[in-house]
């Protein structure tokens, strides 16, 4: 005679799959996703990850850390790479939309390019009318009636 558990184990053969045992909780999502979304991460968190593996030093901590993390060595060596060139230090920027401008702000800039122009102009005057009186004095010329002393 057969035993309570193969009985058991009989009735759950001849069973259609899913047949068996029905639980009170709701069925599970049968709606599948066209395209998996792929992860993405923020450049401050590659750093995080970068500084954290490069201060490892027993055998085996960073590969604790990448499945703690749920990463893959080819994550690691990109980041790593990223690093090196400085290319995540300029991703840790802002994207979006740039923050709005003063309207003057243009103007202000040519104004300050014109006068330090003008100014270096100014200095170039200076020099000459100084080296003119020098050129003057030697000659024995007044520059200021045009009379000769």
């Amino acid at each position: 005679m057969l035993g309570l558990r193969e009985k058991m184990e009989e009735r759950s053969k001849a069973l259609p799959p899913g047949e068996g045992k029905r639980s009170a909780a709701a069925p599970p999502d049968a709606e599948v996703i066209d395209r998996p979304l792929r992860r993405r991460f923020a450049p401050s968190y590659k750093l995080r990850i970068v500084e954290e593996a490069d201060r490892c030093t027993e055998p085996g901590d960073v590969g604790r850390l990448l499945r703690r993390e749920g990463l893959y060595t080819s994550h690691l060596t990109a980041w790593r790479k990223a690093a090196r060139s400085g290319s995540l230090q300029a991703l840790s920027k802002k994207r979006g939309r740039k923050a709005e401008r003063n309207p003057l702000e243009e103007k202000v800039r040519k104004l300050e390019r014109e006068k330090a122009r003008l100014e270096h102009e100014l200095h170039k005057a200076r020099l000459i009318i100084d080296v003119q009186g020098k050129v003057a004095g030697l000659l024995g010329l007044s520059l200021e009636d045009g009379k000769n002393l």
